[in-house]
């Protein structure tokens, strides 16, 4: 866990400015699935006996074409995201302007169930509904259980997309150079990855490092032999 200052100069700054979410999931999502699809492709092809050759292309098409095709969607997904936020402040600035006294009342009950009462939820709601954005920003999230920091559409999608590419290339690394057992091989560095994602998920929770690792590389696992046992199918 990373420690921080308690000095009132790195409180202010540090509250003043808080991080949000940032890039952690877009990370992990992108890097565990393009493991795994590029992986599914090399497992599948090889399942049905064909050519390196299809596999490397196969794989390279998978990996830039799925990993824009994700980095898109994700870029779409947190958008929508920040434009539903945008129109939620909308409401609530236009009821605030309407409906000032049930606003107000709004504001009342969530200060309640934060554990204040008697005079001080008195003075805290004037001092609140006293400046417009900090009402908004606490209907926002007490009313709607949305986060007080913006999410960062472009942000995401790269981190999205760079995962993907790096973790992506993994299983193709053995086929482009034409490595002896190039399957194996393979196999092997990409259950590797899936561990190594894991592990350092680990970083960010409350889980052991090897928990996170093994869960990531069952996940991972189940879905290379899924594939496999699909491209055996198709073996001449």
């Amino acid at each position: 866990m990373t420690e921080h200052g308690h000095s009132q100069q790195e409180v202010a700054a540090r509250i003043n400015a808080p991080p949000g979410r940032g890039v952690l999931r877009d990370v992990v999502y992108g890097g565990v699935d393009g493991s795994v699809t590029t992986f599914a492709i090399v497992a599948g092809v090889a399942g049905a006996g064909l050519s390196p050759f299809i596999i490397v292309a196969l794989g390279l098409a998978n990996v830039l074409a799925d990993g824009f095709s994700m980095a898109a969607g994700n870029y779409s997904g947190t958008k929508a995201e920040l434009d539903n936020i945008r129109r939620i402040r909308a409401i609530e600035a236009r009821h605030i302007e309407q409906h000032p006294d049930g606003e107000r009342r709004e504001v009342r009950e969530i200060l309640l169930q934060k554990g204040l009462s008697g005079p001080v939820l008195d003075d805290a709601t004037d001092a609140i509904t006293a400046n417009h954005d900090n009402w908004i920003d606490l209907m926002i999230e007490g009313e709607y259980g949305l986060g007080s920091v913006d999410p960062h559409p472009l942000k995401a999608a790269m981190a999205t997309f760079l995962a993907f590419l790096v973790a992506g290339m993994v299983p193709l690394l053995p086929f482009l150079f034409s490595m002896d057992r190039a399957f194996a091989v393979s196999t092997w560095m990409t259950m590797g990855v899936f561990f190594a994602i894991g592990a350092l998920k680990s970083r960010w929770s409350l889980s052991p490092w090897w928990r996170s690792g093994v869960e990531t590389f069952l996940i991972g696992g189940a879905a290379a032999l899924i594939a496999y046992l699909v491209g055996s199918l198709f073996h001449p």
